[in-house]
């Protein structure tokens, strides 16, 4: 799939740098909710989805595993998030707490003041285009499904 065409600049930098950004924006309004941004967006699938397995979560996420658990660990010991018996002996659901209901929607007030403070900053048509971009981008690294 090479081109002939020069690369047109490091876009993996310019992704990182604008990620960096805009989680430094969230981090700074769901601090004071006593969140990180990754915490939130947790306690929200798990809000959204569960009860689910971590698999689950991992997959609706696009996360590993391995990151998964240790993102996962301090909601857990502070009682937001249980970890409790699935359909069988091996399996396990995750479960959001009363206080992990509750902490989440503090910190959702918290979001929605980030999220609408970004939209002055770009505009919302910059935001949308950004979100439509940063969509087709996305679907372009997901693998074919075939019919067969």
């Amino acid at each position: 799939m090479a081109t002939s065409l020069p690369p047109l600049g490091c876009t993996n930098f310019k992704l990182r740098q604008l990620t960096r950004r805009v989680s430094q924006h969230y981090d700074h309004h769901l601090a004071l909710a006593g969140l990180k941004t990754t915490q939130y967006s947790l306690l929200s699938h798990i809000a959204k989805l569960g009860p689910l397995t971590p698999g689950e979560l991992a997959r609706r996420m696009t996360l590993d595993a391995s990151t998964l658990t240790r993102n996962l660990q301090p909601l857990v010991a502070a009682g937001w998030v249980v970890v409790g018996e699935g359909v069988n002996a091996r399996s396990r659901l995750l479960t959001l707490t009363e206080s992990g209901r509750e902490l989440r929607q503090t910190a959702q007030r918290h979001w929605k003041n980030a999220q609408l403070e970004l939209n002055g900053l770009l505009g919302p048509a910059m935001v949308a285009e950004l979100h439509g971009l940063l969509d087709q981008a996305l679907a372009a690294f997901e693998p074919e499904t075939s019919d067969e």
